[in-house]
Parts: C-alpha cells; structure tokens; sequence
C-alpha cells in the first residue's frame, strides 16, 4: 500500500518524502489555503520541488490537484484541468465525482490528462470512473466515521467489485480523509491501493504507549549492564 500526504505545504512534503517515504500528495482547496500561497503559487511551488527532487513523471510521485469547486460544466472541468494539468506533468487532476465531473474526466483520460474522481462516498460512485479509466478514485474516510458510519465494508466493497471486472491496479483506490491509524489498518486490510493523510496521522501512526515503555525497559537493562 501506498502512502501519500495530505498538504500543500512545502516543509512538510519534504519532511515526508523524506523521512516516511511518501510516494505521492494530494492537495484540496483547504490544503492550499493553509498553506498560505495564492493556488497557482501554492501549486508551481511544488512542481518546482519536484524537479529539484528528480521525481518528474505522475508515475514516479503524483500529485493531485483540485480545479475550481464551484465548476459544474464538463467542458469549463475539462478547460481548467488543461491549464493546470500544463504546470507539471506529475499534476493528477481531482475532479467531483457528480455527472459533469465524471463525464470530464473521461474526456481528458482520453486526451492523456490523468484524473483523480474525489469525493466519493459509496461503493457506486466508484464504478463509473473506473469503467472509464480514471488513475484514481477517492472514496473518503474520515468525513464518513466522523458521521458514525463504519467504513471497512465500504472499502472492501469497492476493492471486490474492481476486481470483479478488472479495474483493480489500473484504477487505484485511494482512501481520502483517513484521520487515525486504525483507519490506515481497516484499508490496508480491505487491499486498498493507497491511504492519503495529514502528516500528524503518519506520526501518530508510529506511536504506542508499549514502544515507548520497551525503550524505558531497555534503557534501564542498558545502564546496569554498560557499567
């Protein structure tokens, strides 16, 4: 399973690519306001970073960038998805998973531009653009728990259906919003592709009280014997 980052600040891609290893981002209009950048600043700014990391290419480290949420034409989707999409070539562009949205990606998957299908939250919505080749979908997590909704059959779902008919690997599912390490567990359980999170989550997800009590053990064990 992949791991890629929810942010759009440069500090902490680096910090994350860096020290976990992450293979790819996700931002969101949320995640390029905190940044503190203007969208297109925020999004050549990365693009930079990735030359100057030697990773150009969406197959070496993907990038999804969101178009403008209040676009509900297909080909005012399409048109803006072009210009971002000429920014850099590892740009994957997020798209609402609504009718327009679904009917835009498959016209740019078509033209090469790949597409990530976000904002899906049921197995349903994650046949269309996988019949219609999208590179990702992403069915969202935390949103859905947050709301006292179980999310691993839910998951396994769409995981068993894109097996079904062959669109397991080709398009990838990403599990979006995902907010605590039992949440990266139930999707690498239910062979999900890729989990996207804050860095925040991927730290917390190396933390347990019994680690940390093992090392006091062990450095107690260390100073009786190092004498």
């Amino acid at each position: 399973m992949k791991y890629f980052l929810d942010s759009a600040k440069l500090d902490e891609i680096e910090e994350a690519y860096h020290s976990f290893g992450i293979d790819g981002v996700t931002t969101n209009p949320r995640h390029i306001m905190a940044s503190g950048k203007p969208f297109m600043t925020a999004i050549t700014d990365i693009a930079e970073w990735i030359k100057k990391e030697g990773l150009e290419g969406y197959e070496k480290f993907p990038v999804s960038v969101e178009i403008d949420p209040y676009l509900e034409d297909t080909e005012e989707m399409v048109e803006a998805a072009r210009k971002i999409s000429a920014v850099c070539k590892n740009f994957v562009i997020k798209i609402p998973c609504i009718p327009a949205g679904v009917a835009a990606a498959k016209k740019l998957e078509a033209e090469g531009i790949r597409t990530n299908v976000t904002l899906i939250f049921s197995a349903a919505q994650a046949i269309l653009p996988a019949k219609n080749g999208s590179l990702f979908v992403s069915p969202f997590i935390g949103w859905k728990e947050a709301n006292g909704e179980d999310c691993k059959q839910y998951i396994q779902d769409i995981v068993t259906i894109y097996k079904n008919y062959g669109f397991y690997g080709k398009t990838q599912i990403i599990c979006a919003a995902v907010r605590t390490p039992k949440q990266f567990v139930d999707c690498a359980v239910a062979g999900a592709d890729i989990v996207t999170a804050g860095l925040a989550v991927y730290k917390d997800s190396m933390v347990h009280p019994y680690t940390r009590q093992g090392m006091e053990t062990f450095r107690d064990a260390w100073d009786n014997t190092a004498k």
